[in-house]
């Protein structure tokens, strides 16, 4: 035998090998010897969420900051927080939802910046993790200007542009469990370049499309980017079921609102929340004249 011979066979008994040692833990986790082949399908998020690190919540800063940590916390616009999830959740799992595609997806998003849509988009994934049969997932979409990670006060790391960028494996790869129960997190992850072609893409359709028929319990929200000046915003309109505008009262120009609907999907569920109404020199926040209902 010559030695490129000799090269050739030892390099193909090396990939023997290697095959032997990757495939052995596929053929023999989480079965019994009673448990059918067939279950090995169980999508590959759930070990994954389960052993990745959480992320761990500071509640005491969130709950001076407004944020419902807890049923006990923020007790001045709990209440609220209460109305408006209760008909997301009507129209996500109640008979409007027939009428809805992806009824459980819900972005969240206003006409302009600093109106408090990511403020609002967290009080819901937190009032939303308090019920006892719904989890919710929150999704960082707002990818040029990320906040998640700044309000929520985490480190920021991988998340939905690496998915779409196919730099990770899976989608459970950017699924983060939280320290607080039923609420997990997909952050923006690194920007680029490409975010509108990314999120206008195939793979950002078919995540949609995993999100809302893999866990038939689960609400996911979208914190958006402000319509209006944007493209990705009436893209990603296309792929969820429900909408939540956020308005500044006092600030919001009505011809702006009106603007800024008219550029999302006419299919859609849309719903506003009044947002920073002034209540008294001790409470600045108030919520309230939430509708809902299609375009006509």
């Amino acid at each position: 035998m010559s030695t490129i011979e000799k090269a050739l066979a030892k390099q193909k008994q090396a990939k023997l090998d290697e095959n032997k040692v990757t495939t052995t833990p596929v053929d023999t986790s989480n079965q019994s010897d009673c448990e059918p082949r067939a279950k090995t399908t169980e999508p590959a998020v759930q070990p994954s969420e389960q052993n990745k690190e959480t992320i761990v919540l500071n509640g005491e800063h969130l709950t001076e900051r407004g944020f419902i940590y807890s049923p006990d916390s923020a007790h001045h616009i709990q209440e609220e927080f209460r109305h408006i999830k209760r008909k997301l959740l009507n129209n996500a799992f109640g008979p409007a939802a027939k009428t809805l595609k992806h009824s459980n997806l819900i972005m969240v998003s206003s006409s302009n910046p600093n109106e408090g849509k990511t403020f609002i988009s967290i009080n819901l994934a937190l009032s939303i993790a308090l019920e006892q049969d719904k989890t919710v997932l929150l999704v960082d979409a707002d990818v040029l200007r990320p906040s998640l990670h700044r309000e929520l006060e985490f480190e920021s790391r991988q998340g939905l542009l690496e998915y779409l960028l196919d730099e990770v494996t899976t989608l459970s790869d950017v699924i983060y469990n939280t320290s607080v129960a039923n609420l997990k997190l997909i952050p923006a992850g690194r920007p680029h370049r490409l975010t509108n072609e990314l999120l206008a893409s195939t793979k950002m359709a078919a995540l949609a499309e995993e999100l809302a028929q893999r866990y038939p319990d689960r609400i996911v929200i979208f914190d958006c980017p402000p319509i209006l000046g944007v493209t990705e915003t009436p893209v990603l309109s296309s792929l969820v079921g429900q909408a939540v505008i956020v308005v500044e009262e006092s600030k919001t120009k009505v011809n702006n609102v009106k603007k800024a609907v008219s550029q999302l999907d006419e299919d859609i569920a849309i719903g506003f929340v009044m947002n920073k109404t002034v209540r008294s020199k001790k409470d600045e926040y108030g919520y309230y004249g939430y509708g809902y209902g299609k375009k006509n």
